[in-house]
């Protein structure tokens, strides 16, 4: 359990400096044998114990999973990538009964067929294991697999990992439901952690959908690990200690229940506000968070001290217009926008407002200047993240409201 392991962690990316934070503050959890590494487009490699990974899976809202580095080594052809994969010991990890799953990853490989390279680490691995049991070998299993095995080809290297994870982390265990495009827990914990937001400042997603954003945060407010629901793949490891895991769950310590609501959401279909209820429940929120079915239009700030508002507003076929009718979704985009705005400047003074989209004409339709713009991919779907900061005081109706003359009458 003490050897130490070199661990690559992917992520969405954009999110590469907010994971590589959160490591940091998850090694001290796990007696700081977790060491970051550097960070490169899509994830941040690290090495520590493999009790570390437990820690990672457990702890990690951003990374989409923890991946054991096997070996790593140039290659010229599909015959070195098997060669480096059959010398690896795969039975001191799992055994004939563990079903698997091979993927790849390749940026700028020279070699033509990711198809036949997934086939070469496949018979690798089954035959590694049939040279050891008298023709026997591991099951293959797409769908559902105890045991997945990740390769990474760049133009001269290939590596070999074997997924700590199982499901991918986003996958949390509590999502009963979703809308038509929902954000993945792990980006909008990173939308989270990058636009500053912590424990009791106040949140708002006025266009909540099925509740993401809110029940990751709500999650953080109460202390509940985001892997605390769900299974991983290192409890099928071999020699795999099950009762210091349960114990490293098992001091677990929830935070106290607030007593003032300081998350707030709301959306325009009474469907999603139900979802996104349901959706907290289901993540073992048991503290209130105010949720309203209005337009994202007639909002106001639900609370009296100025927080953060986080959202992923509708965009493309999330905006209720369907088939050729471009222009007229155009013209409704611009239409909400405008009103949106109006409600920003005169209600949400010294707020902090940020808005996810892969709409990069929002701050236009919004006539509003962004404070900074950050880019992120939302799968391939390439986003940003707009701030906007509403000047404490600014507010068009007061302004628009002539002074009373004092008693002199000038």
């Amino acid at each position: 359990m003490s050897a130490s392991h070199s661990y690559f962690c992917p992520c969405p990316r954009g999110m590469e400096a907010a994971l590589a934070e959160e490591l940091g503050e998850i090694a001290q959890l796990g007696g700081n044998t977790l060491k970051v590494h550097n960070q490169v487009p899509g994830g941040v490699h690290c090495s520590g114990t493999l009790r570390d990974s437990w820690y990672m899976n457990l702890h990690s809202r951003i990374a989409s999973r923890v991946l054991l580095r096997m070996a790593h080594a140039g290659y010229a052809n599909e015959n070195d990538i098997y060669d480096l994969t059959l010398a690896q010991p795969w039975e001191d990890w799992f055994g004939l009964h563990h079903t698997i799953r091979i993927d790849i990853t390749a940026i700028k490989s020279p070699l033509k067929s990711l198809e036949f390279i997934t086939l070469k680490i496949k018979d690798a691995v089954c035959d590694r294991f049939r040279d050891l049991y008298d023709g026997k070998r591991p099951s293959v299993d797409t769908r559902t697999p105890d045991m997945r095995i990740v390769g990474f080809l760049d133009a001269h290297n290939y590596t070999i990992y074997l997924d700590t994870s199982g499901e991918a982390l986003f996958k949390r265990g509590w999502r009963l439901e979703t809308g038509d495009a929902p954000l993945r827990e792990n980006l909008a914990a990173g939308l989270l952690r990058v636009a500053g937001w912590k424990p009791g400042i106040p949140l708002f997603d006025p266009m909540c959908g099925s509740g993401t954003i809110l029940a990751e945060a709500a999650q953080m407010v109460a202390g509940i690990p985001p892997g605390l629901r769900r299974e991983f793949a290192f409890e099928k490891f071999a020699d795999f200690d099950a009762e210091a895991w349960e114990a490293i769950k098992n001091a677990i310590r929830l935070n106290p229940l607030p007593t003032e609501p300081t998350i707030f959401g709301s959306d325009i279909s009474g469907d999603m506000v139900v979802m996104a209820r349901n959706n907290l429940n289901k993540a073992g929120i048991r503290f209130d968070v105010p949720l309203k079915q209005i337009e994202a239009q007639e909002v106001k700030a639900p609370t009296e001290t100025p927080g953060i508002l986080l959202t992923n507003p509708p965009y493309g076929e999330r905006i209720g217009v369907r088939g050729d009718k471009a222009l007229a979704e155009d013209e409704l985009a611009k239409e909400f926008f405008s009103a949106f705005s109006s409600t920003l400047k005169q209600r949400f003074a010294g707020w902090k407002i940020f808005l996810f989209t892969a709409d990069l004409g929002v701050p236009k339709m919004l006539r509003l200047k962004e404070a900074r713009k950050t880019p992120f991919f939302n799968g391939s779907l390439e986003c940003r993240l707009f701030r906007f900061d509403m000047v404490a005081g600014f507010n068009r109706r007061e302004q628009a409201i002539p002074k009373p003359a004092d008693s002199t009458g000038q």
